[in-house]
């Protein structure tokens, strides 16, 4: 091989690396494909080039020449349909087969007849081709898909240029590429016998390079960083490989006479020593350069770092979510932004906060969405502009939904706030006023700030948690203390209530005494609605003592100790306590076991308040029903029935067509505090605990239960029988 075949056959190369790259990054995209095609018609084109530049005959040049120049003729359409796969041009189809009908042609008379190359120039660096006579035809078509891709490059652009997206990024990525492969142009001068070294390559080179950063990575750097990175290249391996060149061409008279025959080790070992430093040159004058360009960036991403660190010191979960919010959105200078956190309840995200929210943001998002369910297996941001990519690749339902849901949401980019793989919440954030796209470096920081947030968030809930159990706590004890006092406080009600129906009672025993003959009309009016009252009053002391009776039954905790008892005393005194609590008219108590059942050995009044605790827990779940699913002719049940004794218990089942209970809250029903009640007002969380220590405790029964969230909850009791 020659000094002037060694660059052809290094581009070769990495022609052939990068395509290979791109193609195992994703197969099935048709874009990938397309860049692929383009990859490997270039390593054809340079690595037979490298061969014609070594060759010794002309019937070797000649063979190597067809082969090479079939890939050269074959390139520019390739680079049309390049283009039209990034752009996903449907409606150039009929203009893309044309070009490949008439590059095939030419290709045909490559092959056939010397009207494309006519012959072979001998030039310093070797053999190259002769133009034809429809050589120049080849040329024009080359000219014209060239303006052709710029155009609709450049019209596509225009429509989006105000548009802060990752579409327009890869534009201006295209646009760079294109407008670097037209200097491929010179590799043409030496067809028409110009003797001017084919250096043209390194610019298709170029070109290959940005079009697969831009399809593998285009979303990694904004366009400035890269056309930057890209001068310092060119002009650094310019020199690297143009000082061997020059020395070579200019300095050859020279070497000769130094070196004799062996004259070429002289370019060979400059060129080694510039391309050994010229990675390390490059590297520092590249990260000078990312010191400039990326000044604000690093500023912003500081910030966000020092605000990361200090959010778990505040504990009010409303302001730290706010918090975050006003510092992305200020700090990062992006159109808005929002915070979801996940309630259990409602089994939804919930949106917690928001900045800026211009235009309507969805209140909740579901935890089976396909957007969650891609947060959580991804484990990483979701970018708007990749998945709307992805959507039209690989139109598959899940990429289209989320495609849809995240455009819902005005969401550029989703940042998942994950701790043990638990998906917290996640962060919305829209485009960055600068029109700048979202750097890697940037979704990293996000990605520590939603961890960062994730913990906060966490302490943040434990924090509430605890202050709600206090205040549990607390109106536990105060029950507890009423429960206490019960005793004294109804002898003290009985009494005023007594003197009041003696008041009454004697009050109308002096008005039936009186005679009234003499009374006038309107006297006897006055009298007898007077009667009337006293009457109401004494019915209304009657109806007091049974409240009084029934509180004092429900806090005396089995003073009487165990008895024999049936079915229908536990269940009556139950339902004389409930009746003061809720509104049994509202719901059908159905009694479905038989009349003769055997009796039972319990605690007659604390069987009575587990029976009164299932009973007013199921209407409650029934009115949560209600109010929740919106049912016509709904009406509430409440189902005692038994089963046939075994292993000397009787089994008692509760059973109601509530709301039930959801799957993530059925292990933590019996524990103490937790209640699954709409509002905290109704219920402390201690009513299936206590029922739970009465059964299984105090009586060496069992109670479990069974419940389909939407349907209904089934309580089923063992309790012990007489023996």
């Amino acid at each position: 091989m020659s000094f002037y075949s060694l660059f052809p056959f290094l581009g070769s190369l990495f022609a052939l690396f990068l395509g290979s790259l791109v193609f195992i990054k994703q197969k099935k995209s048709p874009v990938n494909r397309a860049f692929s095609r383009c990859s490997f018609l270039t390593f054809i084109w340079l690595f037979f080039y490298a061969c014609l530049y070594s060759a010794k005959t002309e019937t070797n040049a000649l063979f190597c020449i067809k082969i090479g120049y079939t890939a050269v003729i074959l390139m520019p359409v390739a680079f049309y349909h390049l283009t039209y796969s990034l752009l996903n041009l449907k409606s150039h189809k009929k203009i893309l087969i044309f070009a490949y009908s008439i590059s095939f042609l030419f290709v045909y008379f490559l092959h056939r007849s010397d009207y494309f190359i006519t012959g072979l120039f001998r030039y310093f660096w070797g053999y190259y081709p002769k133009a034809g006579i429809l050589h120049p035809f080849y040329l024009a078509l080359v000219f014209i898909i060239a303006l052709s891709c710029d155009f609709i490059v450049f019209k596509h652009w225009w429509k989006v240029r105000k548009e802060a997206s990752l579409y327009k990024q890869r534009l201006l990525y295209i646009f760079l590429a294109f407008a670097i492969i037209s200097f491929i142009c010179i590799d043409f001068i030496p067809n028409y016998g110009f003797e001017i070294y084919p250096f043209g390559f390194v610019f298709v080179l170029l070109f290959v390079a940005i079009i697969a950063y831009a399809i593998v990575k285009y979303r990694l750097m904004d366009i400035t960083l890269t056309i930057t990175r890209t001068g310092i290249f060119v002009t650094l391996y310019t020199l690297v490989l143009g000082l061997p060149f020059i020395l070579a061409t200019l300095g050859k008279d020279w070497l000769v006479g130094l070196l004799g025959t062996n004259w070429w080790f002289g370019p060979l070992i400059l060129m080694a020593v510039l391309a050994t430093a010229g990675p390390f040159i490059y590297i520092f004058l590249q990260r000078r350069a990312e010191a400039i360009l990326l000044r604000e960036q690093r500023r912003y991403q500081d910030t966000l770092k020092q605000a990361a660190a200090g959010m778990t010191r505040i504990r009010d979960l409303q302001r730290l979510s706010s918090l975050i919010v006003h510092i992305v959105t200020r700090t990062v200078r992006i159109s808005h932004s929002a915070i979801y956190l996940f309630e259990p309840k409602s089994e939804q995200y919930l949106l917690e906060a928001g900045r800026n929210l211009s235009k309507e943001q969805p209140p909740s998002i579901n935890k089976d969405s396909s957007l969650i369910v891609s947060l959580e297996i991804e484990k990483q941001p979701l970018i708007y502009e990749e998945i709307k990519q992805k959507a039209q690749i690989n139109p598959t339902p899940i990429f289209q939904q989320l495609e849809e849901q995240m455009r819902i949401m005005n969401a550029s980019v989703l940042v998942p706030s994950l701790l043990e793989n638990r998906l917290l919440g996640f962060l919305v954030l829209g485009d960055k006023r600068s029109g700048k796209i979202y750097t890697t470096e940037d979704l990293d920081v996000f990605s520590v700030l939603a961890s960062q947030a994730a913990l906060a968030i966490e302490n943040a809930q434990f924090i509430q948690e605890a202050q709600a159990m206090q205040e549990q706590i607390a109106q536990a004890e105060k029950m507890a203390t009423v429960g206490t006092m019960a005793d004294g406080l109804s002898h003290q009600i009985n009494n005023r209530l007594h003197a009041l129906s003696m008041i009454a009672g004697d009050t109308l025993d002096t008005l039936k005494l009186a005679n009234t003959e003499n009374y006038t009309e309107e006297a006897k009016k006055i009298l007898g609605e007077i009667k009337y009252a006293l009457e109401r009053i004494q019915s209304n002391v009657l109806q007091g003592r049974d409240v009084v009776s029934g509180l004092l039954k429900y806090s005396r905790k089995g003073a009487e100790g165990f008895a024999v008892v049936s079915m229908d005393e536990v269940l009556d005194g139950a339902l004389e306590m409930a009746k003061f609590k809720v509104k049994l008219s509202e719901i059908d108590v159905v009694r479905e076991y038989p009349p003769d059942l055997p009796k039972i050995k319990v605690n007659l009044t604390q069987l009575q308040e587990v029976f009164f605790n299932l009973i007013d827990n199921a209407y409650d779940a029934i009115r949560e029903r209600k109010d929740t699913l919106k049912e016509q002719d709904f009406r509430g049940k409440v189902t005692i029935t038994s089963e046939q004794p075994t292993d000397n218990f009787l089994r008692i089942i509760f059973e109601d067509n509530g709301i039930g209970v959801r799957n993530e809250d059925k292990r933590k029903v019996f524990t103490p505090f937790f209640t699954t009640k709409v509002s905290s007002r109704q219920g402390t969380g201690l009513g299936l605990f206590v029922i739970q220590r009465i059964i299984n405790q105090i009586h060496q029964g069992e109670i479990k239960f069974e419940s389909e969230y939407g349907k209904g909850t089934r309580f089923i009791l063992d309790l012990p029988l007489v023996k």
